[in-house]
């Protein structure tokens, strides 16, 4: 038998989008033949990914994994193209094995993750179990984002996942946890995934971007001014709206979810004092994303005129 070249497993993969480990077999099952092993791969349903990839997935799941023994925490969304197959036990299964992959092996990002191999089956990598979930489900299926948090011995490390996978937050703490601690760090996820209209994008004023403040502050003043206000006074009037600019983007200074008379700052230092949230990350599935827009009457003509001819 002929020795399978890594440049002919590479066109391979490149012609179908089949995972490297079923190129191989594939080339392996064909005697190194290309069109042999395409059609190999067809035959199996490994190459129907490859049509796949330019369909827009803008649905899916976010999901969590957390090791309270290594006290290390992964969020991931992985996409799909309809809410339908998000639904699946397959589809939540293979976004939690994907999140356990983070924590155990740690990749330095999507890429790398995706050229892992799988922790439970060092046989194949993390891209062939998508790729070969693509061809099951029959959607394109990627994996977008990650996040992984691995905290030190005085630190813990949750997760909170809102509406069954529509939004996640991972978080990160410190210090005393007393009676409540841990309570209270879940209940912090709860407030970062829950919160609305406007979520928070750091834990204290401290770590808010100067540039983002700035940028702020010449928004408040345009707008004082278009509502006439006199220049000796605007100054004063965007302190107070800035105030208000740091309870919406700052976790500590939003009110409570559970008790709005409070705020988060203040129920931390009434429950567990002395426990610091650290960071924290939160992903809303698909923010960004483009969704495809099903135009029936488009899709009707389109289908007539290709009928005409």
């Amino acid at each position: 038998m002929a020795e399978i070249s890594a440049k002919i497993v590479m066109e391979l993969r490149g012609r179908t989008g089949a995972g490297m480990m079923d190129c191989k077999k594939a080339l392996a099952a064909t005697e190194g033949d290309l069109e042999k092993a395409i059609d190999f791969l067809r035959e199996k349903g490994l190459a129907a990914a490859a049509k796949k990839q330019s369909r827009i997935a803008a649905e899916g799941l976010v999901g969590s994994f957390i090791c309270q023994e290594c006290r290390t925490g992964a969020l991931v969304e992985v996409n799909c193209e309809t809410d339908f197959v998000a639904k699946t036990d397959k589809f939540k299964e293979l976004v939690n094995e994907i999140a356990v992959q983070i924590v155990k092996k740690n990749p330095a990002d999507v890429d790398a993750l995706l050229k892992q191999p799988y922790y439970k089956d060092e046989s194949k990598t993390i891209e062939d179990m998508v790729t070969a979930s693509t061809a099951e489900i029959g959607e394109k299926i990627s994996v977008r984002r990650f996040a992984r948090y691995a905290a030190t011995a005085n630190g813990v490390v949750d997760s909170y996942i809102h509406m069954g996978g529509k939004v996640g937050v991972l978080i990160e703490a410190e210090g005393e946890l007393g009676a409540e601690g841990a309570d209270v760090i879940h209940d912090c996820a709860l407030q970062i995934a829950a919160a609305s209209p406007v979520a928070p994008e750091y834990v204290r004023r401290e770590e808010v971007d100067p540039h983002h403040l700035e940028h702020e502050k010449e928004i408040l003043i345009a707008q004082a001014r278009n509502e006439g206000k006199p220049e000796k006074i605007i100054e004063k009037m965007v302190e107070g709206r800035i105030k208000k600019f740091y309870q919406d983007v700052c976790l500590i200074e939003q009110a409570f979810v559970k008790d709005a008379d409070i705020s988060v700052g203040q129920m931390i230092a009434k429950r567990a004092n002395g426990l610091e949230i650290i960071r924290f990350t939160r992903y809303k599935m698909g923010d960004g994303l483009e969704k495809k827009v099903n135009d029936l009457a488009a899709e009707v003509a389109e289908q007539t005129a290709k009928m005409s001819k």
